[in-house]
């Protein structure tokens, strides 16, 4: 297969609904810094998810998402804990809720961060920028370790640019 169409063949839903299920056990815990910093940011118009995978594709969306939210947008937009956001009712799940606009830089057509937040948000509707169109690599790198990372923080930063440029 070739690796371009690797990332763009979808595979029929598992079952009739069109939904995976996940079980999240609950958990008591919670981190004071994490809410802190929710509670500093909150008042940020624009909330930023990224993908955190760990391929090249999601590892350039994230860096994106770092450059954007503390560097070149430091007052408009708050970087969201995606782990956080999706796996208890807290105050990064409060960031993403209350944004007047929720950004999603994600890495391919897989769209996990867009997809796993509706899945606790219902109405959520971000926009979505794809890395993998949004800079100029070699497509058929897959792996972090496969392109130099000055290289990866160059194509991060280029989208980056790109959405601050819609802000």
């Amino acid at each position: 297969m070739n690796p371009i169409d690797a990332c763009n063949n979808e595979t029929p839903p598992s079952d009739n609904a069109g939904y995976e299920i996940a079980r999240i056990r609950k958990t008591q815990a919670s981190c004071s810094l994490c809410e802190d910093y929710a509670a500093r940011h909150a008042a940020k118009p624009v909330a930023v998810m990224s993908c955190e995978g760990a391929c090249l594709r999601g590892e350039i969306s994230r860096q994106a998402a770092n450059i954007l939210c503390h560097e070149l947008a430091r007052e408009q937009t708050v970087r969201v804990c995606l782990g956080g956001a999706f796996t208890k009712n807290t105050g990064q799940r409060s960031l993403v809720r209350n944004a007047g606009r929720v950004i999603a830089i994600e890495g391919c057509p897989i769209m996990c961060a867009t997809r796993s937040m509706q899945g606790v948000i219902d109405d959520l509707k971000p926009e979505v920028i794809f890395t993998d169109k949004s800079c100029s690599f070699d497509q058929s790198l897959f792996g972090v370790d496969e392109m130099p990372e000055p290289d990866i923080k160059a194509c991060a930063r280029e989208v980056a640019k790109k959405v601050v440029a819609t802000l």
